[in-house]
């Protein structure tokens, strides 16, 4: 009767011990023919967006190339009715030529104006744009503080739309730039008499520069 109750001691011992190997392993599970055990994998994280973020964009499409209103040194951007603007004298190229647009503060703060305006031709009493915006060209450049009097400038160059093919191009007398400048959606104006393309030639009739001082 003893060695009967040893074996049977014996054989509850053995079985505990590989129900607890069998629980802590982890590899299989024998219950499901030795196929591995199923694991839960973690959720996937969905994509969020901040609120009260607005999305930054450099280019002439009147939005701003800072979305909190100011430089990184706390300095506020210049608004649209802080500025004045003037169209300066500039090079002529191959094909080209290149003038600045000059942003002075005529405000009483200091502000700063950061990376491209947006800048296109205009025509008609009702001032509707022709042809395609100017292109940003070359790096977005720092931010550019402006006491009081004080100006910076934006390097555009204009292309001489005669060198396309007129039946493309649709060569349109101008009398002006539409101009935006960087944060801002409150357009300015800048006149300018010459021609735009009013179809969409194969390159830029327009691009700009980053704000550098002046």
């Amino acid at each position: 009767m003893r060695k009967r109750h040893r074996r049977i001691g014996i054989f509850l011992a053995v079985c505990a011990g590989a129900a607890v190997l069998a629980g802590c392993s982890g590899g299989t599970d024998e219950v499901n023919g030795g196929t591995p055990a199923a694991t839960t994998a973690p959720p996937t994280a969905s994509a969020s967006t901040t609120a009260g973020t607005t999305p930054v964009a450099d280019s002439g499409s009147g939005t701003g190339s800072r979305a909190d209103g100011g430089g990184t040194g706390g300095v506020p951007r210049c608004t649209s009715a802080e500025l004045s603007l003037t169209l300066g004298q500039g090079d002529a190229g191959a094909g080209s030529v290149y003038r600045p647009l000059v942003f002075t503060n005529k405000g009483t703060r200091t502000c700063e104006l950061t990376g491209f305006p947006g800048v296109s031709y205009v025509a008609g009493d009702d001032g509707h744009q022709v042809g395609p915006a100017a292109v940003m060209n070359g790096p977005h450049g720092p931010e550019i503080a402006m006491a009081p009097g004080r100006s910076s400038q934006a390097q555009v160059q204009f292309v001489q739309v005669a060198n396309f093919d007129a039946a493309v191009c649709k060569p349109t007398a101008v009398r002006g730039l539409r101009v935006y400048p960087p944060g801002e959606t409150a357009s300015m104006f800048v006149p300018m008499d010459g021609t735009g393309c009013a179809g969409n030639p194969p390159g830029p009739q327009l691009s700009v520069r980053t704000m550098t001082a002046a």
